[in-house]
């Protein structure tokens, strides 16, 4: 149920960023959820799309270095304390969380999430079994 995540090398220079999106937008894919950390040389963006295959390729086709990874996707209660909640019943549950970062949302009640775990499968029992609602690629296709 994992949600595909593509993060993209990025050289850190003028124009790199928006030679990015441009692509994107030139081929109809949509950012829903989107980070970036940088160093002196380089930056690392990490995206959630509305069309991973064809921002992968095309991405590539442009001579990006990037990779995809599996994260988890979860939609939480747009109150003070959800956040901190969602966290806990991680580490409850003994899972390690590499980094998160907001999604994008169409709804003023929730928030979604993204979530870098060491073990998916886990996060998604646990965050489950807790009554939060995970989100999947077809939701952010929706979006």
């Amino acid at each position: 149920m994992s949600l595909k995540q593509l993060t993209v090398f990025v050289e850190n220079k003028p124009g790199a960023l928006v030679s990015i999106t441009n692509t994107l937008a030139e081929h109809k894919v949509n950012i829903r959820a989107l980070s970036i950390a940088d160093t002196q040389e380089f930056g690392i963006l990490r995206m959630i799309v509305s069309d991973n295959d064809t921002a992968l390729v095309t991405l590539t086709r442009e001579g990006y270095l990037l990779k995809t990874t599996d994260v988890v996707g979860v939609k939480i209660g747009d109150q003070p304390g959800k956040l901190s909640k969602a966290l806990a019943v991680l580490d409850e549950a003994g899972i390690n969380m590499e980094y998160l970062y907001a999604f994008m949302s169409r709804t003023e009640k929730h928030a979604y999430v993204v979530l870098r775990v060491a073990d998916n499968a886990a996060a998604e029992a646990a965050l489950t079994a807790a009554d939060f609602h995970l989100i999947t690629d077809a939701d952010v296709n929706k979006l």
